[in-house]
């Protein structure tokens, strides 16, 4: 029996494997980026050669994804000058990335765990009818919409904050670009149209779990209402 309380954990890490895969989506698929070249004018606007804004995005996504120093990597920007301040700033992101990459993969076994269970026929406590596979996508759904909501009305606001909350205490995320010129190659619109990108996938995996749940059912989940 999965109980109405293991149901609550799995609604949670359902919720976060959606969220962590959708965050996963642009750190690693880098054709997202380097399709902004292009569509933002990065080469005329910076003065940059194409190859020298890849290197660069290459070079410290890199640092950012493969354990920064404790994964024996260093730091760089390509041939665009880098400061201490802004390294430090890199090493905050590199450890949001380890935790994101570290939350999807526990979620993703607790996922997988769980469908097994329901494969095998094991019975379940449902709150209405329903499971965790649409409860937590539920949950994150109303969530995302009302940050999306925001990041609609005010992104640069929206930016901020996101910076105030992850990165606490700290002014480093503000870069100078005479002394970190990767920022010139990192406008904001870019950082915005990743939070839609990661807002749509959120919606997208949702509603694929959402009609799973419908699907379950239809097929005769051994299930107790409650």
């Amino acid at each position: 029996m999965i109980s109405k309380f293991q149901n609550i954990i799995l609604s949670i890490a359902i919720a976060m494997f959606i969220l962590s895969a959708a965050v996963a989506c642009p750190i690693f698929v880098r054709g997202l980026y380097y399709m902004q070249i292009d569509r933002l004018n990065l080469v005329e606007e910076t003065g940059y050669s194409e190859e020298t804004i890849r290197e660069a995005f290459d070079e410290m996504m890199d640092y950012c994804t493969k354990g920064g120093e404790r994964g024996g990597q260093t730091f760089g920007t390509g041939s665009l000058a880098w400061s201490q301040s802004g390294k430090d700033h890199f090493d905050d992101v590199e450890k949001l990335f380890a935790l994101d990459i570290n939350i999807l993969k526990i979620s993703g076994v607790v996922v997988i765990i769980f469908l097994g269970l329901v494969v095998l026929g094991k019975d379940e406590e449902l709150a209405l009818g329903q499971g965790p596979l649409f409860w937590g996508p539920c949950v994150l759904l109303g969530t995302m919409t009302v940050l999306g909501v925001i990041g609609a009305m005010d992104f640069d606001r929206f930016f901020e904050g996101f910076h105030h909350l992850f990165f606490p205490g700290k002014t480093n995320w503000i870069f100078d670009e005479a002394e970190d010129e990767i920022i010139r190659i990192l406008p904001e619109v870019v950082f915005r149209d990743f939070a839609i990108l990661i807002l749509a996938l959120v919606i997208i995996l949702s509603i694929l779990s959402i009609v799973l749940d419908f699907r379950l059912n239809g097929k005769g989940r051994k299930k107790k209402k409650i």
